[in-house]
């Protein structure tokens, strides 16, 4: 019965534009933002990477990657999962979803699963469309690591690939937030856009300086722990802490949605 009510929502999901239009643009828009970048006169150094951006594909991919963990990840996750529950609010549909057959529990971990899946085929859709658009506009040329050293062009390939690949975790947590906060405020827009705002807030929160320790426990910051995979020799203990805290993000997130969702009164809509 749970493979039914998961096929429902998944085709409820693939007839909205909304959801069409997010994978349409993970794989289109990673191409102009590539030659925007590349066709810059002076490369961006503010960023350890950006500084080669113009002049080596794995560079370009990876700057990219920084500027979407800490930016466009946030907001791509909620896109579909700050809407999935709240748009049956918005409906007054409640009532007709949920049946003897499909109670809330099958209903509410559907719909999670479901936007779970989207957002990860989406992640890699972009990281897809921007790895190879960036190799196909910058180019193959070794990729200076963290450390200084040289990295040949196919095991830049393999690492520039898996540190994309990385961000897959904190994008489930910050789906989860959007869950989260869409079925305590029953509002699509609140689910979508409150997410966002606290990505943007946490990453200021953590350029603070003095702040390390908080900074630790930050959903934002897991979107740079792949910088330990570039380095020489490769070290990954950020990367275990930001799978932790997006663990514990992911579990308390739906733990209150969870909760929340079981106690609702649904006799209004």
């Amino acid at each position: 019965m749970t493979g039914t009510v998961v096929r429902f929502e998944a085709r409820k999901l693939a007839a909205q534009y909304r959801a069409r239009l997010v994978l349409l643009g993970a794989l289109v828009v990673p191409v102009p933002v590539a030659l925007i970048i590349h066709g810059q006169s002076q490369p961006p150094r503010d960023t350890l990477f950006g500084r080669y951006a113009t002049s080596n594909g794995f560079s370009l991919a990876l700057m990219i990657l920084g500027f979407s963990g800490q930016w466009l990840l946030p907001v791509v996750a909620a896109i579909v999962a700050g809407d999935i529950f709240a748009s049956e609010d918005q409906h007054g549909t409640w009532k007709t979803v949920l049946t003897r057959s499909a109670g809330r529990s099958r209903i509410f971990w559907s719909k999670v699963g479901v936007a779970a899946l989207f957002n990860s085929v989406a992640v890699v859709l972009i990281s897809v469309s921007t790895v190879a658009a960036s190799v196909l506009i910058g180019g193959r040329s070794e990729l200076i690591g963290v450390s200084g050293q040289s990295i040949p062009p196919t095991r830049a390939l393999t690492l520039v690939s898996l540190c994309w690949l990385t961000s897959i975790i904190p994008t489930l947590g910050f789906t989860c937030l959007a869950i989260a906060i869409s079925i305590a405020t029953r509002n699509a827009a609140a689910g979508v856009a409150a997410p966002a705002v606290l990505g943007l807030l946490m990453q200021l929160v953590g350029s603070v300086s003095g702040v390390a320790g908080l900074r630790r426990v930050l959903l934002s910051t897991p979107f740079d722990a792949w910088h330990g995979l570039l380095a020489a020799p490769r070290f990954t203990g950020p990367l275990l802490d930001g799978l932790v805290v997006s663990i514990v993000w992911i579990a308390g997130s739906l733990a209150c949605a969870f909760v929340m969702f079981r106690r609702r009164d649904i006799t209004g809509g």
